[in-house]
């Protein structure tokens, strides 16, 4: 398994912006935008993949991945 399906990988439709939004609540907020919310997923995790990727070149320490339970339990606090 690669490090960068660890990762939360949300998709959400915005009114204000009328597209699709892709973000990665751990690693970026509002990546990648479009009108298909399959192909804003695909890059999405394109994005992730190569976020982690330029973390391990720049030897910077990656963040933690959220479980599905911990991000849950985390946006229910906010």
């Amino acid at each position: 398994m690669k490090k960068s399906t660890k990762y939360i990988k949300l998709v959400e439709w915005s009114d204000k912006d009328g597209c699709y939004i892709g973000s990665c609540p751990e690693l970026f907020y509002g990546g990648c935008h479009g009108k298909n919310e399959h192909e804003v997923f695909k890059e999405l995790c394109s994005l992730v993949a190569e976020t982690v990727e330029l973390y391990e070149q720049d030897g910077k320490i990656l963040p933690e991945p959220l479980s599905g339970r911990e991000f849950v339990n985390a946006m229910q606090g906010v």
